[in-house]
């Protein structure tokens, strides 16, 4: 008998009437929300305008979770496609079954469209979200406890996990809470960008390919704990190779860009800089043509508003533009 314990809860899923209202969903949920707010915040603070890592998320969230569900699928097709199977049950996202690198990749995808359209640089975006995508995994990762999947070993030790559910092959008992694991994983990873950024002024990706390598590192670890099926290669989980080969990449390419592009992009939205000059310095301006402020600029002839044009003094111009015969026009700013 454990005399500690993590439970498990009795059931994944609670009844607003006919409405279903699943644990795992609002975890998923909830992630988002946390990662739209962080990656805000970071945003304005690079100089964007607020609202825009929303926009964004628009397209990078619906493409993320269709990656998720691939990645789940093609990996662990014999779930759905095997004799006995019910492919149908591939589309039961609430079932638990999404995996972090198709998410990311497809969700990238759609940032990346999102992003071409607002025409801001992809990379300092993901710069911006990306301890807000590892404070997001962290929260998902709980949808893993209320649907009792994905665990480690057997083990004893006073946070040991309770796992009470016999369907789908579980064996009921005590197992390593590898879901927490990787929960407080993905907070210390938020924690160790955001301090990086801080600290070094990451730029141009380099912030997002720290998260990516800081993540596979626990993930490799993790993952190799856990005891549900999957498919091995040289001893392996295909999960530990992909974080393998994903982890040398994004070191790979932090090493790169540091050298082509060091430091840190100066503007992130265009249109956060012209929302900034436009209406709050126009007073600072200068006329291209007579050097004076902005404010004082010639105010264009009535007459071609329809207003009658006001009679000219008979003195002699005190401007030399005037003087010469030039049309006040071409006092103004262009």
């Amino acid at each position: 008998m454990e005399l500690a314990y993590i439970p498990s809860p009795s059931r994944g899923v609670l009844y607003l009437g006919p409405i279903p209202l699943r644990g795992y969903a609002f975890c998923i949920i909830i992630g988002v929300f946390l990662a739209v707010w962080l990656g805000n915040k970071r945003w304005v603070a690079r100089g964007g305008q607020s609202g825009t890592v929303a926009d964004i998320a628009v397209w990078a969230v619906p493409f993320g979770l269709v990656g998720g569900r691939l990645y789940h699928v093609i990996t662990d097709y014999e779930l759905y496609f095997s004799p006995g199977r019910d492919w149908v049950d591939a589309f039961k996202v609430w079932q638990g079954g999404l995996g972090i690198w198709g998410a990311i990749a497809l969700g990238a995808l759609g940032a990346w469209i999102g992003a071409r359209r607002r025409g801001i640089p992809m990379p300092a975006y993901a710069d911006a979200v990306a301890p807000g995508i590892a404070l997001a995994q962290a929260m998902g990762r709980w949808g893993n406890w209320f649907n009792q999947e994905l665990y480690g070993r057997e083990t004893h030790v006073p946070w040991a996990l309770h796992i009470t559910s016999s369907e789908g092959g579980r064996v009921p008992g005590y197992y390593h809470p590898t879901f927490l694991y990787e929960s407080l994983w993905c907070i210390g990873v938020a924690f160790l960008v955001m301090w990086a950024d801080r600290r070094f002024k990451l730029g141009h990706g380099r912030a997002f390919a720290l998260y990516v390598a800081a993540y596979c590192v626990g993930r490799g670890w993790i993952e190799y704990m856990r005891v549900d099926d999957a498919h091995h290669i040289l001893g392996l989980r295909l999960n530990d190779w992909t974080a393998l080969i994903v982890f040398l990449l994004a070191v790979t390419y932090m090493i790169v860009s540091a050298k082509r592009r060091p430091g840190r992009e100066e503007i992130v939205e265009p249109l956060a800089v012209t929302a900034s000059t436009d209406g709050t310095d126009t007073d600072k301006e200068t006329d291209a043509a007579s050097g004076k402020p902005a404010s004082e600029r010639a105010v264009p002839d009535k007459a071609a508003s329809g207003k009658s044009a006001p009679e000219k003094s008979a003195e002699p111009a005190d401007e030399p533009g005037a003087a010469a015969g030039e049309p006040e026009s071409a006092t103004k700013q262009s």
